[in-house]
């Protein structure tokens, strides 16, 4: 990251479980401090502009109401502030066609649910590096 601060984290899920291991994973196995969670997509570009800065990831969960994230990423990607942004779509459903879609849309990658401990980190660390990350369990 610049200036070796600590990249900013959003996380829009509106699954208990699936927030619980990603702010577990950023927060106590990498030690990233700076980790915000929306339980849901309501206001969400008015949420968004109140964070203190724009983050540096944001997952959003496509399956979600009352927007869901192919509505979110148009919102995020049709404001210049967020355009740079990485935006990573979280979902448990994932064909071929999905992807595709989704990188039409502007997403920045995937990560396939359910969210695994064991590579987590690893695909964190290659999205912080400037590397694509499409990644199906």
């Amino acid at each position: 990251m610049k200036n070796g601060q600590q990249p900013r984290f959003l996380y829009v899920e509106d699954d208990m479980r699936s927030r619980m291991v990603v702010k577990m994973m950023l927060t106590k196995v990498m030690q990233y401090t700076d980790v915000t969670i929306f339980e849901d997509s309501a206001n969400f570009m008015d949420r968004v502009k109140a964070l203190p800065q724009v983050p540096d990831v944001i997952f959003l969960d496509v399956q979600i109401a009352p927007h869901d994230g192919y509505e979110m990423i148009a919102m995020l990607r049709s404001d210049p502030a967020y355009q740079d942004t990485i935006i990573i779509a979280m979902t448990a459903n994932v064909m071929s066609h999905d992807v595709e879609k989704l990188q039409r849309v502007g997403f920045s990658g995937l990560i396939g649910k359910p969210i695994l401990k064991e590579n987590f980190p690893d695909l964190i660390n290659k999205l912080l590096n400037g590397e694509a990350v499409w990644y199906i369990p």
